[in-house]
């Protein structure tokens, strides 16, 4: 399955100058977060494929306008044509904005989502904003990973943890890092992920 993943930064080139051929071949678009509602909107609409997207910590607006004809899956499981896509949005908290979770919040979501996991019989992609500490994370107090997310990853052990909230141009960050046999990917912009689904 070829997906678009996108995060933090809209794409020029696919919305100012979109054109259909930017998006063929791909089956799906998994946004990480601190996107505008109207840039998702657009691509919904003009790619005709779904938008799965969780918040980041700059979407508190999505809370009354959100991206229209896209699917939130924030603290939830789905599974799109056999793949299995767990969604944990937001940041570390650094100050008081919405979508900002300690670590023992975020344990609880994690645990709160063990059931549908093992339902699923377990999870191929996890759409994160924030990364795990010390894979794709930054040395600033606001742009620290979850240590919450590395028991998760041991436990279920993903293909792949897709996030944001890192810029690439904040300095030598690498687009592709690995954890056991997990790919963490930042999503910053726009990305190209080809994973297979069979189980």
């Amino acid at each position: 399955m070829k997906i678009l993943l996108l995060a933090d930064i809209e794409d020029t080139a696919l919305w100012d100058y979109f054109s259909p051929d930017r998006v063929k071949g791909y089956d799906l678009i998994l946004a990480a977060g601190d996107l505008k509602a109207e840039y998702l909107t657009f691509l919904v609409t003009m790619s005709n494929l779904p938008v799965f997207y969780v918040h980041g910590n700059h979407n508190a607006a999505y809370d009354h306008y959100p991206p229209e004809g896209c699917e939130c899956i924030d603290d939830r499981l789905v599974t799109y044509r056999g793949l299995r896509i767990l969604g944990l949005g937001g940041s570390a908290l650094y100050s008081r904005e919405p979508y900002q979770y300690t670590e023992r919040e975020m344990r609880r979501r994690i645990a709160r989502l063990r059931f549908a996991v093992w339902k699923a019989r377990g999870v191929d992609i996890v759409l994160t904003h924030c990364p795990p500490k010390g894979y794709g994370d930054a040395d600033d107090y606001a742009h620290r990973g979850f240590e919450a997310f590395l028991p998760m990853l041991d436990r279920w052990k993903p293909k792949a943890l897709v996030h944001g909230h890192v810029h690439m141009n904040y300095g030598d960050i690498k687009r592709e890092l690995s954890y056991g046999e997990t790919r963490i990917i930042n999503a910053y912009q726009r990305y190209t992920l080809e994973i297979d689904t069979d189980k």
